[in-house]
């Protein structure tokens, strides 16, 4: 099972509450673990130019504006850059399958800061991750759904409805999901 570039999404019976309605991008699977970003919990206490400026970067009147995301509960204080594949840093730029790329350096937010970088962008403040064998698990428990990783759900879509809008996207009403598993 391959998942990087696929996204998770959250089922009602999940116990973390940390999680709860979370839409996650995995951008790194093997059988070690993965590691992934939830896109659709933005941080309400932190804006991109507040970040820009405790890291002293100059921001020029062109500058963009994108939007400040709980990643997941590890490693908070660490940043990544969830981007479209069109701007890549060297190997600084870890590439993820679906056309996306993730960036965890300052040369990107310098590049969104005088206007330029990639297309897409949203900044993640800490990860989700798991330990080798962990998610399968975790999917054969009925935690999570996955599917593909359309770029108009992780950018474009409104955060509080990217839970609802990745279900109808699969041809799931979220009103008939149960908080209860079964097999058959």
């Amino acid at each position: 099972m391959e998942l990087a570039g696929q996204i998770l999404i959250a089922m009602p019976g999940l116990a973390d509450p940390r999680f709860d309605r979370s839409v996650i991008l995995i951008c790194a699977h093997s059988e070690d673990g993965a590691m992934g970003l939830i896109v659709n919990k933005p941080l309400e206490d932190m804006r991109f130019d507040e970040l820009l400026d405790q890291l002293s970067i100059p921001r020029a009147p062109e500058g963009r504006d994108i939007r400040v995301l709980m990643g997941g509960p590890v490693d908070r204080g660490r940043g990544f850059v969830l981007h479209t594949a069109d701007w890549v840093a060297g190997k600084a730029t870890l590439a993820v399958p679906g056309g996306y790329a993730m960036t965890a350096t300052q040369d990107i937010l310098e590049a969104l800061a005088i206007g330029g970088g990639p297309q897409h962008a949203l900044l993640a403040l800490g990860y989700s991750g798991w330990g080798a064998g962990q998610l399968e698990s975790e999917i054969a428990r009925n935690d999570w759904l996955t599917t593909a990783a359309p770029e108009g759900l992780v950018f474009g879509a409104e955060d509080s409805a990217k839970w609802a809008a990745a279900l109808k996207a699969m041809g799931i009403d979220p009103l008939t999901l149960s908080a209860a598993a079964g097999r058959a």
